[in-house]
């Protein structure tokens, strides 16, 4: 378990911080980069989370917990003197988002257009959540063009956006209240 007894230490000060192998790296380097947008989705799912109850609320509770342990695997690097023993993506949490997109998926209706975010509040803020996790997957997969990445964290990320998007469509009563981009609608 992680114990917090000082929040600041001045150690980020002069634009440097600490990865999970204790090396300093500046705060605009990828990998940091990469970590704080998984950061961010989980903020917005937070805030999805004040307008869900339930199956929805609870799926938002374990992905929150998931971002955590994705953003401590993206925080130890593969190749650093920290990474054997470290935290890292599986592939059961993977599969586990694909059998609740089944799940949510079949009682929605196939679309015939793209959706805009909204329809509901909940809905509106897990489409946001989801672009986020989309900059954070395109983050992650820059930072694999340069260093080794758990391939199962790509996979995460991943399937996350999906997974936002069907659950955004399933709090939207089932995609009833979808709203619908209407093609050239304002010509």
């Amino acid at each position: 378990m992680v114990r917090l007894t000082r929040i600041y230490t001045r150690g980020g000060d002069k634009g440097e911080t600490s990865l999970g192998d204790g090396a300093r790296v500046p705060k605009h380097a990828g990998r940091v980069a990469a970590y704080g947008t998984v950061d961010e989705a989980n903020a917005a799912i937070g805030l999805a989370r004040l307008h869900t109850t339930g199956d929805a609320d609870a799926m938002l509770g374990r992905i929150q917990n998931d971002l955590f342990d994705l953003g401590a695997d993206l925080c130890t690097p593969e190749a650093g003197r920290k990474a054997e023993g470290a935290l890292r993506m599986v592939a059961e949490q993977v599969a586990r988002l694909e059998r609740e997109i089944d799940a949510m998926n079949q009682r929605l209706k196939p679309l015939d257009s793209f959706i805009l975010p909204g329809g509901t509040a909940a809905a509106a803020y897990l489409h946001l959540a989801r672009t986020i996790v989309r900059r954070a997957e395109r983050l992650m997969t820059e930072l694999a063009a340069r260093e080794p990445v758990n391939q199962q964290a790509i996979a995460y990320a991943n399937r996350l956006s999906d997974h936002l998007f069907v659950l955004a469509r399933h709090v939207n009563d089932d995609g009833a209240k979808d709203v619908l981009w209407v093609p050239g609608k304002n010509r």
